[in-house]
């Protein structure tokens, strides 16, 4: 049905990132009349996202049942490491399965029915909130409000800066009560050195991780 020309054409759409569909008529001998190719608008937030992650020391993969050869040229545009083309929801689950084994944690976002079995596998879903289904916003782990992937590497860093936080805390309050532990051993503590030991450890533990209030992300 489609000659060397449509051919070359169809693989000119697919390597610039579209999907293609063929027009024919004819009942008995098809005639193809038309090649139709459409693709999704990359927004430039998407980009900042994967820079952003990328940022953060962490690699993406897509999962799309798009067919390669456009999935590998969406993936080249916008920054991706990993692209896994022609899944169906079983597949996909196969592919998390394969990165957890790889990574130990792997963290999956999507939006659609399809996605919802991987993001229960993944350590961690996140749906999005505005145009994400029922189903994937109730599978999901986390949900984004916004239709802003920027979102997924803001929680990220914020995340980390609130594990970071609490390691400075919990050592500030052990090291605190060790060395008044250690003055009171030698003879040598004070009432007001118990007072600032429990009271000043927990205002100075508290004062800390209110610098959290002041957190902004890092630009990609």
């Amino acid at each position: 049905m489609c000659n060397a020309d449509i051919e070359r054409e169809l693989a000119r759409l697919e390597a610039g990132g579209c999907s293609v569909m063929v027009v024919w008529t004819g009942a008995q001998v098809h005639q193809v009349i038309g090649v139709l190719g459409v693709a999704d608008v990359i927004r430039p937030s998407s980009v900042e996202a994967v820079k952003m992650l990328h940022a953060e020391g962490i690699k993406l993969a897509m999962l799309t049942g798009d067919n390669p050869t456009t999935a590998r040229a969406v993936g080249d545009k916008v920054g991706i490491d990993e692209v896994d083309a022609d899944l169906l929801p079983e597949d996909k689950l196969a592919t998390i399965d394969r990165l957890v084994k790889q990574h130990g944690a792997v963290a999956m976002i999507g939006d659609g029915v399809n996605d919802a079995p991987a993001l229960a596998r993944a350590t961690i879903g996140f749906a999005m909130g505005a145009a994400g289904t029922d189903t994937a916003l109730e599978t999901a782990d986390v949900a984004l409000m916004k239709d802003d992937l920027r979102g997924v590497p803001e929680l990220v860093a914020l995340s980390r800066q609130t594990a970071r936080t609490l390691r400075v805390n919990i050592a500030l309050s052990i090291g605190i009560k060790v060395v008044f532990f250690a003055l009171a051993l030698l003879g040598v503590a004070t009432l007001w050195m118990a007072v600032f030991a429990d009271m000043g450890a927990s205002l100075l533990v508290a004062a800390n991780g209110l610098r959290i209030l002041r957190f902004e992300p890092r630009a990609p």
